[in-house]
């Protein structure tokens, strides 16, 4: 795992990863206390702050509220679905060296 990490070059992305993976980890292994779904105050306090760190560090992304809403479901919380949507929002990030394709409308300013 620490060579995945590795991997993935933006700080911003790593912390991400490892908030989300920690996040599916407790649910996972504290199931007792997550096994009721979004009728678990342990379980809405830890997808609440998992949401609020994974979209300071990301940004707003459609694929949090799908999940959000996901982790209310009981027993879904045996999915790691943070980290699923951690991974669908990280590789549709553009890459240096890739195009990127901006909607019409006047230029922006260049990047450095």
């Amino acid at each position: 795992m620490y060579d995945f990490l590795k991997l993935v070059k933006s700080p911003e992305h790593r912390l991400a990863w490892l908030v989300a993976i920690a996040a599916d980890a407790i649910q996972i292994g504290a199931l007792p206390l997550f096994a009721p779904g979004g009728l678990s105050p342990a379980d809405a306090l830890l997808d609440a702050a998992a949401a609020v760190v994974l979209i300071r560090l990301l940004g707003w992304h459609w694929a949090f509220l799908p999940t959000l809403a996901a982790e209310l479901i009981p027993g879904f919380d045996l999915f790691p679905t943070w980290t699923a949507a951690v991974f669908f929002v990280t590789r549709q990030q553009v890459h240096p060296g890739e195009p990127e394709i901006l909607p019409p409308g006047p230029a922006p300013a260049r990047r450095p």
